[in-house]
């Protein structure tokens, strides 16, 4: 897929891992629509970070949650570029349970809503557009957390309603990937433990102390936890050089999934 002149769509890219996606992808030509709804302190630096690349991106500021408004965004990306080509999914609200503690009703409801219904109603408005595409690319950015749940040393960072919710986004990537055929991609990217996501630079990390930092970093086959380098080049494989992959899931967790449990030597038999 040649990157040049597309349109692309990164939901909650006001920092972190939508940010480093989004300036990815202005680095290779493609203009930009990014979203944002908190963390309004960090727009200066969000623009700034754009002032080395010659296209300014459209940056809307919107709260997802109210489905209502999603119409009038896609409307206006495509008023201003007059096309979509790619969706980047990247929008979820993760209660760590070291953070909200127990569940309330209200924290459950938002994290199911952001995590999944935001993501499936921006992709139905989205679609008859990306459709119109010569190569229309989604990806839907998920966690592990639809696959561990709370269990072992991810019980500090996962809830059981965002994680149920990371379960969910599978089954629509499956069935979206159905919809947008033969024109649309529709592709999965699974994270595990990421600095700007659970990891080194959140505020649930810091309140775990050594050992149990130590216990989650343990549990990782590659022994790390997950750089946002590692999601931008996983993303820009999906776009550039997959064009056979379509409802398929990348998990990129540093073998978080296959971790603790240990090999044992092979028995000599008795053979």
């Amino acid at each position: 897929m040649a990157l040049k002149d597309k349109v692309a769509l990164v939901l909650g890219s006001i920092k972190g891992l939508g940010k480093e996606i989004a300036l990815d992808l202005a680095e290779s030509g493609v203009k930009t629509a990014l979203t944002y709804f908190d963390w309004q302190e960090n727009i200066v630096s969000l623009k700034q970070d754009f002032d080395s690349i010659s296209e300014t991106p459209l940056i809307i500021k919107i709260n997802l949650l109210d489905t209502e408004n999603i119409s009038g965004l896609i409307s206006e990306i495509i008023k201003h570029y007059g096309r979509l080509d790619i969706l980047i999914n990247n929008i979820e609200r993760g209660g760590m349970p070291v953070v909200h503690g127990a569940y309330t009703k209200d924290q459950w409801d938002l994290e199911l809503a952001t995590t999944l219904r935001a993501k499936q109603w921006v992709f139905n408005e989205a679609l008859p557009h990306l459709k119109k595409s010569s190569d229309g690319v989604v990806i839907n950015i998920s966690s592990i957390a639809g696959i561990v749940g709370r269990l072992g040393p991810a019980s500090y960072l996962f809830n059981e309603g965002y994680s149920a919710a990371n379960r969910g986004i599978s089954l629509l990537t499956e069935t979206w990937a159905r919809l947008g055929a033969p024109n649309v991609r529709v592709n999965e990217i699974m994270l595990g433990i990421f600095e700007t996501r659970h990891a080194e630079k959140t505020r649930g990390w810091k309140l775990l102390n050594k050992e149990q930092q130590q216990a989650i970093k343990d549990h990782i086959l590659l022994n790390r936890t997950g750089k946002s380098t590692d999601i931008v080049k996983a993303v820009r494989f999906i776009i550039k050089d997959a064009p056979y992959m379509t409802g398929s899931v990348l998990r990129l967790d540093g073998g978080y999934i296959l971790g603790g449990e240990k090999i044992a030597p092979l028995p000599k038999g008795v053979i």
